[in-house]
Order: C-alpha cells, then sequence, then structure tokens
C-alpha cells in the first residue's frame, strides 16, 4: 500500500483507536475489543511495555484493511524500529523532521503533534502527511476551525482528551479524524467495544 493509500485509509472512519496500557496483556485485550467492535485503524503507543511485539503480533495476524501504527514515536530509531515491526504509520507528540524522514524513508505516513499554528505549519512544510493536534483537551474545535479557515488543505487530527461525545464535534469543525484513547477504554475491553461502536454509529 502506498503512503497516500495508507494516509487515506486513516481517515476512512475518522476514528483511531489509541491502545495505551501499563502492561502488554491489557494492551492486546484493548487492541481485540477495538477490532471487535469495528474499528480499522489502531496507533499502539511506544510507551506501552512489548509495545514492538504487540505491533508484529497485529500486523501479522489481521486483514490487510487493519491498519496498525505506532504512538509517541520520539526519534528516528523509533520510527524505524516500528516500521520494522510493521507499524504502517507514525504518531508523534511533537514535530521532528528526522520522524518525519524515517518514516517517508520506509512508505509510511507520519503524524507529527502541534498545538500552534506555527507547529502546524511547520510540520506541512516538513511533509507530514497529516498533524495531530496535541493536546486536544486544551483547545476547542473552534480552534480547528479558526486555523482551516487559514489554512484549508491542513488534515487536522485532534488527540489527547478528545472523548465520544466531542468527537462528532471536532469532525464537524473539519478535523479529518480523531484519536480517542482513554475515553474509550475506561473500564476494560467490553466497555471499550462498546463506545467504539457507538462512536462509529455516530459519526457514519
Amino acid at each position: 500500500m502506498y503512503r497516500w493509500e495508507t494516509t487515506a485509509a486513516l481517515t476512512t472512519q475518522r476514528v483511531i483507536g489509541i491502545v495505551r496500557a501499563t502492561e502488554a496483556d491489557a494492551a492486546r485485550r484493548t487492541a481485540q475489543a477495538f477490532l471487535d467492535a469495528g474499528l480499522h485503524t489502531l496507533e499502539v503507543t511506544l510507551t506501552t511495555p512489548g509495545a514492538l511485539g504487540i505491533i508484529e503480533a497485529l500486523a501479522a495476524g489481521t486483514p490487510p484493511h487493519i491498519v496498525v501504527g505506532a504512538g509517541t514515536v520520539l526519534d528516528a530509531a523509533d520510527a524505524q524500529a516500528a516500521v520494522r515491526a510493521g507499524a504502517r504509520f507514525l504518531v508523534a507528540p511533537n514535530v521532528r523532521a528526522d520522524v518525519i524522514r524515517a518514516g517517508h524513508r520506509h512508505g509510511v505516513p507520519v503524524l507529527p503533534g502541534a498545538g500552534t499554528v506555527t507547529e502546524v505549519m511547520e510540520a506541512l512544510e516538513l511533509g507530514a502527511d497529516a498533524v495531530k493536534i496535541f493536546p486536544a483537551a486544551s483547545l476547542t474545535p473552534d480552534w480547528v476551525r479558526a486555523v482551516l479557515a487559514a489554512v484549508p488543505y491542513a488534515p487536522l487530527v485532534p488527540t489527547g482528551g478528545v472523548t465520544p461525545d466531542s468527537a462528532p464535534q471536532w469532525i464537524a469543525a473539519g478535523a479529518v479524524a480523531c484519536g480517542v484513547g482513554a475515553a474509550l477504554t475506561t473500564g476494560g475491553p467490553a466497555q471499550a467495544a462498546a463506545r467504539v461502536h457507538a462512536l462509529l454509529q455516530a459519526l457514519t
């Protein structure tokens, strides 16, 4: 799959499910709950114990329409390790040219994190495939509207504090997708699956 095709796949459902846990088994259960609920795009954060092994297992054990990526990619070494494990996209909390270059060198899209208009523009100028708006909890959907009024071509992905209730508001403001983690997973896999299903229905 070409980089642009993967980028398009990231925004098809308009939700990227973020898998973050303090132990690997919990992360695996969360990932499976997301998949069982019909979510096609998962980000496994590299802060999760055994993250690379989880990415490798998901990449090898799921059909091609499931897009598994790595989050909290902090440098080029992280990027290379994640791609080798099978990550098909990379997400960073900040703007790092070396992460973008490393991802593109391996043909995968990169979503660096930005919290200001200056950072959004820097990310785009460095070739970001989309821009993670982070932390979204400190901003509003109106902020996204204002940015897109000036930079209408910017593909923005609010993340960090987005909830199932607020995600439709971010999408309505012009975001191409939302990254949602803790707000989906609190309470365990069964609750996560139910929330994912409801959110996908709300965004259909």
